[in-house]
């Protein structure tokens, strides 16, 4: 089964995707957690140019890059596990790629489809979980114990998290497009709920795709 979650930076998917691992695991299940960009040498290093790196990217550069990265991914660890009949779970997949780059940097949804599809080998999630929060949210949930100003404009964020607010509310309103046209697979959580109970829904959401299956 392939797991993905969802969400604009701050709304705690690396929390929930930690519970669920546990979750599967205490139900005997082979799980693998993984992250986007990541999860092999080459995916990694681009994780770095493209979070850590202070020089300006393109936004044809980083649809490319980040899709370089999937496409390693993919190839190398996610197909090989799940055709071992593992678990993965993956925080981001292409879905991100079509609210950040598409609606977030404003680049073609349909190009975006075509490079999504090859990237990801035709994989489709099973189930995803988008964490729901403001950008202003957000950020108050990031900084909350320091003194800094209500903007994503600081040394103490990445290159991405630095895009600005209006940035991030576009995402935002891209992943609940997103959303509108995938109700079948994406499962909408309120992230301002609290860890508990965000996980209550998420292991609910999955005990009944998988009653269904069978």
């Amino acid at each position: 089964m392939l797991i993905t979650f969802e969400g604009i930076d701050g709304a705690g998917k690396s929390t929930q995707v930690m519970k669920l691992k546990r979750h599967l695991q205490e139900r005997g299940r082979e799980v693998l957690a993984l992250r986007e960009p990541g999860g092999t040498p080459v995916a990694e290093q681009i994780r770095e140019l493209l979070l850590e790196s202070r020089n300006d990217i393109t936004p044809a550069g980083e649809l490319l890059l980040f899709s370089a990265s999937r496409a390693e991914l993919v190839q190398q660890v996610i197909q090989p596990a799940l055709e071992h009949g593992s678990d993965v779970i993956l925080d981001r997949f292409y879905d991100s790629t079509t609210a950040y780059q598409g609606y977030g940097r404003g680049l073609d949804l349909g190009m975006l489809a075509e490079i999504n599809r090859i990237a990801s080998c035709g994989l489709v999630p099973d189930i995803t979980f988008y964490l729901d929060l403001m950008p202003e949210d957000a950020l108050m949930r990031k900084f909350s114990e320091k003194s800094l100003p209500l903007a994503f404009e600081s040394e103490e964020l990445d290159r991405m998290e630095n895009s600005g607010l209006d940035f991030y509310r576009r995402v935002r309103d891209g992943y609940h497009k997103i959303g509108g046209e995938n109700p079948e697979r994406i499962v909408m959580i309120d992230a301002l709920l609290s860890p508990a109970e965000i996980n209550r829904k998420i292991t609910e959401s999955l005990d009944a795709l998988c009653a269904k299956a069978h």
